[in-house]
């Protein structure tokens, strides 16, 4: 396959033109990844005030980076002339803007949402974020699970506890293994709630007991009500539901929970337009709980950022990765792919090559 290479990036990515440059995967257009992707060199980020600029040595695929280069919701317009794919990574600051202390340079760190609202993310040898969003990685911790970190872990985060405190609940977190569920049903049973899982197959179910699930449903083979009830032992219900897929779930979860209960939900990936059993949710008074983790409040970030953090320091957390592909054309449009597939079990990790 061929590799692109460009002198220098075109306007929008907030570059001074300069001689230093870096190797980057980068798109001038929304399509399929191997139509789209490209490889190249393009000027080396400078921080600008508020920042860091950091080397990178991990670069995760989350799906909002593959849905965004493809169009996802028919979205074709590009909000910047050239855009660095993924939000997430981690590696180590090289540099500060104005108004950031030098002490953050050498900082072993993961980062978050590089390109909201911004057209540089991390899959580069660099990429320059407000320094907020570059959080210091424990020493506990690798860079493998600092870029497994971001987008799923924070809004797992906020889907098990914007509501308030679990102890003592039943969750049923639907996806238990998906990159969400595993970080929910992990933070679930550390705030000391019972959790029951969703899974489609055994290697599913594999995954969500290591991530600690109590209980485990393959919702393709089981009858889910009837079995929940059968764990709860009563048809009193379970407190709160995370939800990946609100359209085709939403009656279930209104049937199951208790009344005053909560459905967190983040995905409704095969039906953008679900339908509310209003009568059931109202009946209820449920909350139908939206979570996106990029509309978020700086607070959320912030609460999610430190409570992720002091998992990784005391080696809370457990993390499940598919593969770590290599830093060249080839390896990101089969990550991407990987990522879209959805057939694997696991986060897909691009391992940034500093040596081209």
């Amino acid at each position: 396959m061929q590799r692109y290479l460009v002198g220098k990036a075109k306007s929008g990515l907030g570059l001074h033109h300069q001689k230093a440059s870096m190797k980057a995967i980068y798109y001038d257009k929304k399509g399929p990844a191997r139509e789209v992707l490209l490889w190249g060199d393009l000027p080396l980020p400078e921080p600008q005030p508020g920042e860091v600029r950091v080397r990178l040595q991990v670069s995760a695929v989350n799906p909002s980076d593959t849905k965004a280069r493809g169009g996802f919701r028919n979205q074709w317009a590009m909000p910047f002339p050239r855009i660095v794919p993924h939000q997430d990574g981690a590696g180590v600051v090289d540099a500060v803007g104005p108004g950031v202390s030098k002490d953050r340079i050498g900082q072993r760190v993961w980062v978050y949402e590089a390109t909201l609202g911004r057209a540089f993310g991390t899959c580069a040898q660099y990429t320059t974020v407000p320094e907020h969003k570059a959080v210091v990685l424990p020493e506990q911790a690798d860079f493998v699970a600092g870029a497994c970190m971001g987008i799923p872990a924070m809004t797992a985060h906020r889907c098990v506890l914007q509501d308030g405190p679990v102890r003592g609940q039943t969750l049923l977190v639907q996806g238990g293994a998906g990159a969400v569920g595993f970080y929910a049903v992990q933070i679930a049973k550390l705030e000391g709630a019972q959790v029951i899982a969703t899974v489609s197959r055994a290697e599913q179910a594999r995954q969500a007991l290591l991530a600690g699930a109590d209980h485990v449903i393959n919702y393709k083979t089981e009858d889910v009500a009837a079995r929940v009830r059968e764990i709860t032992k009563s048809d009193a219900g379970i407190d709160r539901v995370i939800e990946v897929a609100l359209a085709p779930n939403i009656e279930l979860d209104a049937a199951l929970l208790k009344p005053n209960g909560v459905i967190a939900t983040y995905a409704s990936d095969a039906n953008q337009a679900p339908a509310v059993p209003f009568p059931a949710l109202l009946a209820k008074h449920l909350t139908l709980r939206f979570v996106l983790v990029y509309a978020m409040p700086r607070q959320a970030h912030d609460e999610a950022a430190h409570y992720i953090s002091e998992a990784l320091k005391h080696g809370r957390f457990k993390h499940q990765v598919f593969q770590r592909y290599g830093f060249s054309l080839e390896q990101v449009i089969a990550a991407q792919e990987a990522t879209e597939s959805m057939a694997h079990v696991g986060k897909v990790l691009i391992e940034i090559d500093q040596s081209v």
